[in-house]
């Protein structure tokens, strides 16, 4: 069977209609058809290489070894010495994190990654061989944890739900069969833009945008396992008054291919991501709801400065300097993506990387 005659099949059964976010679960996660369940390289530098997109590890290792900064920090605040990373992607980050914890003697024990991807499992497995016998990978999130956890554009894959407004009231939508392709179809629905009047005035008729019940979720979980440590993710996003602004009102739904973006998720399921940014107001709600504290919340260019990144650029190469460049300058990823971190309720400190420009105010 393939993704679309599996996908398909769940639309019949379903009734003839499927929210979004299931139909973006399967499109990416489905065993041994989705996006990421399947062999395509998804990360590199360029299109040529067979790749979809970049991350910031595979840009320059200088992200990394700022990142591990704040993990030492981390570490030794709160009396760790495991890592847990989620998504682990090529496994670039997992490398850099390892070998500059190492360098500053962190004392890291183990790193463990939760890897649903059995193709992304096998890279990252090759990439860390050197470390084979401190790396493990999990299927899941342990019921206990005291690590420090780190997810770098993890947040933005998880399945959203879809929300369309027709000038009087909100409505699901969803997906239905066409012909031996897929539309949308929106269908009446209690779901809304959190915190928000359903009448709402703001929203022009036509505005389209999503809501993020799985992240919310997964950080609600993540809380109530997370006995001793901490937790930090970097991504794409908005705090809710920016996510939610009446002037987006296309959303931010996407999809990447061969380093091209296009809003269309519909076409080439299973061969492309599809992604949405994160609302990191209802990530801290839902961490703070479930026994977290929010250690801080800001900018990318602003995390890694903190962090010490511009004393790393000493002795790198141009090249890397370049590279470096497009992790904080703000027309680039600098200012589109975030770090938030958290903590458990009663083991809050001051961390490293929200030293200067913390926008936890602005959440």
């Amino acid at each position: 069977m393939t993704l679309t005659e599996k996908i398909h099949a769940e639309i019949a059964t379903a009734g003839g209609w499927l929210p979004f976010d299931r139909f973006m679960s399967l499109a990416l996660y489905a065993p041994g058809l989705g996006y990421y369940a399947g062999a395509r390289r998804k990360f590199g530098q360029m299109p040529s290489e067979g790749s979809d997109f970049v991350t910031a590890p595979e840009m320059t290792p200088l992200f990394g070894r700022a990142l591990a900064r704040q993990i030492a920090q981390a570490l030794s605040a709160s009396g760790c010495n495991e890592v847990v990373e989620f998504g682990a992607g090529s496994g670039a980050l997992a490398a850099q994190l390892i070998a500059e914890l190492d360098a500053l003697g962190a004392g890291l024990a183990r790193y463990r990654i939760v890897e649903l991807s059995a193709e992304l499992r096998e890279r990252q497995q090759a990439r860390l061989a050197h470390w084979a016998g401190r790396v493990e990978w999990l299927d899941a999130l342990p019921e206990a944890l005291e690590a420090v956890v780190v997810g770098n554009e993890v947040l933005d894959a998880m399945p959203v739900q879809l929300i369309a407004y027709d000038g009087q009231t909100w409505r699901e939508r969803g997906v239905v069969s066409a012909g031996e392709g897929f539309a949308f179809e929106d269908r009446d629905s209690r779901l809304r833009p959190p915190l928000l009047d359903p009448g709402h005035g703001g929203f022009v008729p036509g505005t389209v945008t999503e809501i993020h019940p799985q992240a919310e979720a997964f950080i609600a979980t993540l809380a109530r396992s997370l006995q001793r440590g901490a937790a930090f993710f970097i991504d794409y996003g908005f705090p809710e008054g920016e996510y939610y602004h009446p002037q987006r009102r296309g959303g931010t739904l996407m999809c990447h291919q061969a380093h091209q973006a296009d809003a269309d998720p519909l076409v080439a399921v299973g061969d492309k991501d599809i992604t949405a940014h994160v609302n990191f107001t209802g990530i801290a709600l839902a961490g703070q709801d479930a026994g977290l504290v929010v250690l801080g919340y800001t900018s990318q260019a602003n995390f890694l400065l903190n962090c010490g990144i511009a004393d790393l650029l000493h002795g790198a190469s141009l090249g890397e300097r370049a590279m470096a460049h497009r992790l904080l300058a703000e027309h680039e990823m600098g200012e589109l993506f975030k770090v938030i971190g958290f903590a458990p309720l009663l083991a809050p400190f001051d961390a490293l990387g929200f030293e200067r420009g913390d926008r936890s105010h602005k959440l």
